[in-house]
């Protein structure tokens, strides 16, 4: 009989060591991203958008992970951008806004040291907007700028050759003076980008579009400034937008976040990554290209 117990005893305790150890294996194995598809609580996931806005999938992407998850709650968008691309800002700008009413997400959008234009323009699909009182913000507006070589090709004797099919095909050629009317198709251009701008805000901020128009001539303003302007909704930093986004979600208790793990860069990715956008000239030779941005200068 003692020994039946002993036998039993060592095969309960087998077997609740090898579930201890598949638990272990599961929660190693199970990374922070999966983790948030089991329900264990109310989760708030960062978004991390920082530097300039050269692109969206990757911000897009972060946004759409968890849109079907019942225990993420509420996303909170981390940022430090002078703004990018026009189409970049406005793409990112749209999926929140979807998230915010197709998902029913409540989303807060947080800035740290910077959130000025294309940041901005995205940061006002958001339900509130947080920044500390020293924070830069606004920058409302449209710059499209190009380097132009036409001197450099004299002064060299050398010539640029072009056929085009029409008067506005090489609008913006870098090797010779925009005329009257190419000045005029380009603020045409950077007029409707602007309009758009100023939309978005007065629709996100509920503000009159004679209001937005007010302050939207490029300058930047402090935090303190802008939350005075209505530009934004609360002074704070990172931990009180958190309070704030669980408040809104609905969340009690301390919050917990799901932050995506950031991608470490290592010399090789240096060494390897495409720098030509950063970069004024392309591979065959002296020719820049022409990038309308909401973007801080």
């Amino acid at each position: 009989m003692r020994n039946r117990m002993l036998i039993w005893l060592l095969l309960g305790g087998g077997a609740f060591v090898l579930f201890a150890v598949l638990v272990i294996a599961l929660a190693l194995t199970v990374g922070p991203d999966e983790a948030a598809d089991f329900p264990f609580s109310d989760r708030i996931q960062v978004v991390d958008i920082e530097g300039q806005l050269l692109e969206s999938r990757s911000i897009i992407d972060q946004l759409k992970r968890y849109e079907d998850s019942e225990s993420i709650k509420a996303i909170l968008l981390n940022i430090d951008s002078p703004g990018g691309g026009v189409a970049v800002s406005q793409e990112i700008y749209t999926e929140i806004k979807r998230l915010r009413e197709k998902k029913d997400k409540t989303i807060v959008a947080y800035f740290s040291s910077t959130g000025a234009s294309g940041a901005y323009y995205l940061a006002c699909a958001a339900n509130r907007i947080v920044a500390n009182p020293g924070t830069i913000v606004g920058s409302i507006g449209v710059i499209a700028e190009w380097v132009n070589y036409a001197d450099l090709l004299e002064w060299a004797k050398l010539k640029d050759v072009v056929f085009k099919t029409g008067e506005f095909k090489d609008t913006g050629s870098p090797s010779r003076p925009l005329t009257d009317n190419e000045r005029k198709y380009f603020q045409g251009l950077i007029d409707d980008m602007y309009v758009q701008f100023v939309e978005a805000v007065s629709s996100g901020r509920k503000l009159d579009l004679q209001e937005v128009r007010s302050v939207a001539d490029g300058r930047v303003f402090t935090g303190r400034d802008a939350k005075e302007r209505k530009l934004i909704d609360e002074i704070g930093n990172f931990q009180d937008a958190v309070d704030i986004t669980a408040k809104l979600a609905g969340i009690s208790g301390k919050p917990r976040l799901l932050r995506l793990n950031r991608q470490r860069v290592t010399l090789l990715d240096v060494l390897t990554t495409d720098l030509s956008k950063l970069v004024p000239f392309d591979s065959r030779g002296m020719k820049s290209h022409i990038n309308f941005q909401y973007l801080w200068k």
